[in-house]
């Protein structure tokens, strides 16, 4: 398995995040989101962004901070998804409170927000 994020794996289509938003469901971990679309087009198996909340961090050297946490604990548990997964999907992934948390608390969430994604996505 390779731990990389490579650049046919970001998700950048406006027309994608606006079908995220629009039709997406979401399932959510404490202080994590993450909004998930089943997206028939796309030939790549997951399409991966985040966000972190202008309302919750005021300066961007924070939200940027988190955002490349966020990256970091995509990339290294991505493998989680790829096995369980056989339909292309949009996610998108949220940090969604004031608290700052330390990159372990946010990499434990993580793993524990895929499981339940790949258990939604099962039923």
């Amino acid at each position: 398995m390779t731990f990389n994020y490579p650049k046919n794996e970001k998700l950048k289509s406006k027309n994608t995040i606006d079908l995220l938003f629009s039709e997406g469901k979401s399932v959510s971990k404490y202080p994590l989101r993450l909004v998930f679309v089943e997206n028939p087009t796309e030939s790549e198996l997951l399409k991966f962004g985040v966000s972190v909340s202008k309302r919750y961090f005021k300066k961007a050297v924070d939200r940027n901070y988190f955002k490349r946490i966020l990256r970091e604990c995509y990339r290294l548990n991505k493998n989680i998804l790829l096995e369980n997964i056989d339909k292309p999907y949009a996610i998108m992934f949220f940090y969604q409170t004031k608290d700052q948390l330390s990159y372990h608390e946010i990499h434990e969430k993580t793993i524990l927000l895929f499981e339940k994604f790949i258990s939604e996505i099962k039923k």
